[in-house]
């Protein structure tokens, strides 16, 4: 029986993470705990290395925190167990696994490594579960904007229906597959996952594995309609019986995939979001 350090994120599920990771006192009884502000580590070799050999990592919040985590500790070493527990809004990395926000604490050191690299504007970084780009990127921007002006629960679906009827206009795009190129001239949304989930439970590529041995990645172009009808066909992203709809969704599957729009428009990387954006380039890894 080890000591589980927690790395809790105050601010995942909407300012509620430090009450949330307490519940871990319950799913974890008779186990010695230590809590740690995730926010406050500024030296992940140092933490790293000042783990006791008996000790479990634990990270405990949303999918951002853990993107960033793992995007922090590239390059470390890491020769602990390391569990997660979702104290997100969104979660879903934890819906891919089948599991219930509540859940008891799983391991996820596998489903860690190999992660797909996306770069954008110059930089890269590992993603978790996927990068949106369209509508979905433009839902976070606005999310971001609400949450700095108030503390009210941001309702992303909403947003997205203003933004379809309202607000949003489609973009020219072109997809590269593996060097094979596709155009779209009136292009929503165009995705590219490693699991099957983001924004709080949308499925866009619902064949997609994070397990799969070859690492490829999925992209999915919602493109060619009117407002009216991508509205009809939106909710059922959640379902992911969207891709039944042929003539409106694309989903192709890849090593490399760039997707690239005709004006700047905001992208979120596991819900980080990131403005302004007319391309980006994502790459599987292969995974032993």
């Amino acid at each position: 029986m080890g000591r589980y350090q927690i790395l809790y994120n105050p601010a995942a599920g909407n300012g509620r993470g430090t009450a949330e990771a307490q519940q871990l006192k319950e799913l974890l009884k008779g186990e010695e705990l230590v809590f740690q502000d995730i926010t406050a580590v500024s030296d992940y070799r140092e933490f790293l290395a000042g783990l006791a050999p008996e000790d479990n990592l634990l990270i405990a919040g949303g999918d951002g925190t853990l993107n960033r985590f793992v995007n922090d500790t590239e390059g470390l070493e890491h020769t602990h167990p390391i569990y997660y527990y979702a104290t997100g809004s969104g979660n879903d990395l934890w819906h891919d696994l089948g599991r219930q926000k509540g859940d008891a604490p799983c391991r996820v050191e596998e489903l860690l490594k190999n992660l797909p690299v996306v770069t954008v504007k110059g930089e890269s970084r590992r993603v978790i579960n996927g990068v949106g780009y369209g509508i979905d990127g433009y839902c976070c921007e606005v999310g971001d904007q609400m949450r700095a002006a108030s503390a009210q629960k941001i309702n992303y679906t909403s947003i997205a229906i203003q933004g379809l009827l309202f607000h949003y206009h489609p973009t020219k795009a072109v997809v590269t597959v593996d060097g094979v190129a596709h155009t779209f001239k009136k292009a929503w949304l165009a995705p590219t996952m490693n699991g099957r989930f983001y924004g709080g439970g949308m499925m866009p590529t619902p064949e997609q594995d994070r397990r799969n041995p070859d690492g490829t990645v999925s992209v999915m172009v919602m493109h060619g309609t009117g407002k009216l009808r991508t509205l009809m066909i939106f909710p059922s992203i959640f379902s992911g019986t969207h891709v039944k709809h042929t003539k409106a969704v694309a989903v192709y599957s890849g090593h490399e995939i760039t997707v690239q729009f005709d004006r700047p428009t905001a992208l979120q990387i596991d819900g980080e979001t990131i403005l302004d954006v007319t391309e980006y380039t994502i790459k599987g890894q292969p995974r032993a």
